[in-house]
């Protein structure tokens, strides 16, 4: 059975329209060359209306092809763009079928055929939308399942079946009707006038499909070139993430080992510093001084390589971002100094950010700094905070961002900007397009360290000479009200008390007769054990003890498991965690686990005697 549609499936009715008025119009120039009568005038009549009605049965059968097509469209993609064709050909099909009952109401054959096919026609739609609701409510199995039962055909052939009983009919009348009309016309003008007509339509018809055709291979070419954008930019993306996360397990190692040789040099520096008598020559302590600022310098740069690395021990709480940013001004107005005009704007509701503060704070204070850097001859400096959602699509392609809701920190400058090359590389330790001296390269990549440590989100967007914008995005808390920010004062560092015995547990000597001399700086009773094994021996003979001062990594026994023997030996210990890597037993995805006492490698005396008192509960 051939299709009853010559016309593309895709053309609209305006693109029969032309073909109908110039068909019109040629038959009415034939019939100026007949002669003028009645009969003839009657005759052309009832061809136009006979093309009237197959005109019509052609748009029955386009409208209902769209309609198939649309809804399959979308019940493949899933896009509502494919419901655009389908909704209008819905629209269209009834007044196409009460135009078409019109104009055969004179013919009881046609009349017939009408009933059939509204009812044929009724059956499909319904089963076609039943099956697009399916696919809108997340049924798309259900809707394939109608659609390969087959109804769908059955029911389309019994609409095309009716539209043949009509076009039969039609085509009937009109060869009778053109029969009469050739009698009139004449054998050689009506093959004239035939020739012409075919030419024409047939041409217009080539035409009308190779313009759809070079349409259709357009937009096909259009989206081709979108995609491998979108896939190329994707793949950089994750270029990137992979060399940053290799670079990132390597300063970790290196950070790790210098965290322990830093805990011996400043250890060893405060304890010489507090056993000065005054009587020495005058330029020692000086000279300890400046070694303890370079020992501080090098502990904040593996900090910072830690940073980067997303190894370093965060202790994360409840913040109001608006409260810090606010109490940053005046910190902020001194680091970068006069020439820079700060701008604070804070967003009303804000929500709550679960971080740590200080990692925060340091964050903001190298995002300013690298802004007056950026500033030499002065410049605007604008902190903004606010709520944001990044939702699926900007996952998509952001393939680490977990869609959800954030509280979005954003420092903005109007500095000299960067160029592509150059936000490429801008996180990666190390690279710096500062002077030599004037920068180590880590400021970008901590923060960069810090914000995916603490399961956020940041992007950078720069343009030469418009100056550059770095958004933090930290995901929503939703517990309770953060308390007030801790304005402590600084206090002198607090003493111990020989009756006060510390058990210490560290396996490389040399940290550990470090740790040893430090706690008895500060006025403690020590005892020292090298293993795992002998400290739980000097638990069992020394009920004295009162708190566990071990280190995390060790062999045969880490610090949590000897930890939780000597506790179930001794009731009531305390225990103080110390280690120079975060990977381990109490500090899991970069955050200190819940009640667990820890400082870190590298630590001062002044950091030790305060964790010391916080430990004690004193």
């Amino acid at each position: 059975m051939a299709r009853l549609s010559l016309v593309p499936r895709r053309q609209s009715l305006r693109s029969l329209a032309p073909l109908a008025v110039g068909f019109l119009l040629l038959l009415l120039a034939a019939g100026a060359n007949a002669l003028v009568s009645i009969e003839r005038q009657q005759a052309d009549f009832w061809i136009r209306h006979t093309l009237e009605v197959t005109s019509r049965l052609d748009r029955i059968d386009l409208l209902a092809t769209d309609a198939e097509t649309g809804q399959r469209g979308y019940l493949l993609t899933g896009q509502f763009s494919y419901l655009e064709p389908y909704e209008a050909a819905r629209a269209q099909i009834g007044p196409e079928i009460d135009g078409l009952a019109a104009a055969t109401a004179d013919n009881p054959v046609q009349v017939a055929s009408i009933v059939d096919l509204r009812a044929a026609m009724a059956a499909r739609l319904t089963e076609l939308q039943k099956t697009v609701d399916l696919r809108s409510s997340g049924g798309a199995e259900g809707a394939l399942a109608i659609v390969n039962a087959g109804t769908g055909k059955a029911l389309m052939a019994s609409v095309r079946q009716a539209l043949e009983v009509m076009l039969a009919e039609e085509n009937g009348l009109l060869e009778r009707r053109q029969a009469r009309a050739k009698w009139l016309e004449g054998v050689g003008q009506a093959g004239f006038v035939g020739a012409i007509l075919l030419v024409i339509v047939f041409g217009a018809l080539a035409i009308a499909d190779a313009r759809r055709r070079l349409l259709e291979l357009e937009a096909a070419n259009s989206g081709l070139r979108h995609e491998m954008a979108e896939r190329q930019a994707a793949e950089d993306r994750v270029r990137q993430l992979l060399r940053l996360e290799a670079v990132g397990q390597l300063t970790g190692g290196v950070a790790h080992d210098f965290n322990n040789m830093l805990a011996i040099i400043l250890g060893a520096l405060g304890v010489a510093k507090r056993r000065l008598t005054g009587s020495e020559h005058p330029d020692i302590a000086k000279f300890i001084d400046a070694a303890v600022d370079g020992a501080r310098r090098a502990a904040a740069l593996t900090a910072r390589l830690l940073a980067f690395s997303r190894q370093q021990p965060l202790e994360p709480r409840a913040l109001d971002a608006n409260r810090l940013v606010a109490g940053m001004s005046e910190l902020l107005q001194r680091t970068l100094g006069e020439t820079i005009q700060i701008e604070t704007v804070l967003a009303a509701g804000a929500w709550r950010v679960w971080a740590d503060p200080a990692q925060l704070e340091n964050a903001m204070i190298n995002l300013a700094v690298n802004a007056r850097d950026a500033m030499p001859d002065g410049g605007k400096l604008t902190i903004e905070t606010g709520n944001a959602d990044l939702d699926e699509r900007y996952a998509a392609a952001h393939s680490e961002v977990t869609p959800g809701q954030y509280v979005q920190i954003s420092v903005t400058d109007t500095g000299a900007g960067m160029a592509r090359e150059v936000m490429e590389r801008a996180f990666d330790p190390f690279y710096t397009t500062k002077g030599v001296g004037r920068g180590t390269g880590l400021g970008l990549s901590q923060v960069f360290g810090f914000v995916k440590q603490s399961r956020g989100h940041v992007k950078l967007y720069s343009e030469p000479g418009r100056g550059t914008t770095v958004k933090i995005y930290l995901p929503r808390h939703f517990g309770d009200a953060p308390p007030a920010l801790d304005e402590g004062k600084a206090t002198p560092t607090p003493k111990g008390s020989a009756e006060t015995i510390v058990l210490v547990v560290e396996d490389e000597a040399a940290v550990r007769h470090m740790s040893v001399a430090a706690l008895r700086e500060l006025g403690y009773g020590v005892i020292e054990t090298e293993t795992p094994g002998e400290a739980l021996k000097a638990l069992e003979v020394r009920p004295e003890i009162a708190l566990l001062f071990t280190d995390i990594v060790m062999p045969d026994m880490n610090g949590r498991e000897l930890a939780a023997r000597a506790i179930a030996l001794r009731p009531g210990l305390k225990v103080l965690y110390t280690t120079g890597y975060t990977r381990n037993a109490v500090v899991h995805n970069g955050v200190v686990d819940p009640g667990v006492a820890f400082l870190a490698k590298p630590f001062t005396l002044e950091q030790l005697a305060l964790k010391m008192r916080q430990t004690l509960g004193e």
